[in-house]
């Protein structure tokens, strides 16, 4: 399943269900086949959202912290930054003007 978000404030975002999944759920939302984050729900998502980005980047340099005593190579790995980064985009785009974020599956 593909999760597809749009906002009249910015192009069409298509993640793969467990990303999407994600992204709903540290929000606060409950992941579906379709939903609507208001323009003022927006802010709360955003720094909900940061959050845990912040979470998941400490937990990173801990475990890289970590490989580096073991001496061994960690790999690479897709951070929850670099997935959230578009649907960030989107939602400053949408609350600066005032728009829904609404999905579909």
């Amino acid at each position: 399943m593909l999760y597809k978000f749009k906002s009249r404030s910015a192009p069409d975002l298509i993640m793969l269900e467990p990303q999407g999944r994600q992204i709903l759920q540290i929000i606060g939302k409950t992941p579906g086949t379709s939903g609507i984050i208001t323009a003022a729900q927006i802010p709360g998502a955003m720094a909900a959202l940061e959050a845990a980005v912040a979470a998941d980047e400490a937990l990173a340099a801990v475990a890289q912290e970590q490989a580096d005593e073991d001496g061994a190579e960690r790999p690479d790995t897709v951070r929850l930054r670099q997935r959230a980064a578009p649907f960030l985009e989107m939602l400053r785009r949408s609350v600066a003007e005032e728009r829904d974020v609404v999905w579909g599956a």
